[in-house]
């Protein structure tokens, strides 16, 4: 994997879901809904000030910005294989690493640690949470749903 392969990004309005899934990737993924950037202009200054590539499905928009990634797919799965071919490394991060709700840092839970009624007893399985939103992840369901879709790439 390459430093570039791990560039921060900033993904447009139209890439929640995907946004959700490179974070669960370990990148670095902000999303324009999250962010209050939703018009271009806001976008490009995002990107620029915060030197992320950006992700659009805008064609206008990919043109405006150095280094950008334009996918044309619509289905998330699409849109992860176009990221795979343009060489993007597409694998669960282990230990997971970003909230894949608000794109912050992850923290590992101790054992002794009370946790939220939703989460499994830390004393059983792994758990992180989010430095930001306080939200706990685990390895569930969930997080065999999305290795399934990136196996399939």
């Amino acid at each position: 994997m390459s430093d570039r392969d791990r560039d921060p990004l900033v993904l447009d309005a139209m890439l929640g879901t995907l946004a959700t899934y490179l974070r669960m990737c370990g990148y670095d993924a902000a999303y324009a809904l999250d962010r209050d950037a939703e018009a271009n202009a806001d976008l490009l200054a995002l990107a620029h000030t915060e030197a992320r590539r950006l992700v659009t499905r805008d064609a206008d928009l990919a043109r405006a910005a150095p280094d950008s990634v334009l996918l044309t797919e619509r289905a998330v799965d699409d849109q992860l294989r176009e990221l795979a071919d343009a060489g993007f490394t597409l694998e669960l991060a282990d230990p997971p690493t970003h909230c894949g709700t608000c794109n912050g840092r992850l923290e590992a839970v101790d054992r002794t640690e009370p946790t939220p009624e939703y989460a499994p007893d830390p004393a059983d399985e792994p758990l992180w949470r989010c430095r930001d939103c306080g939200q706990h992840f685990w390895k569930g369901s969930h997080w065999d749903d999305v290795a399934e879709t990136l196996a399939s790439l």
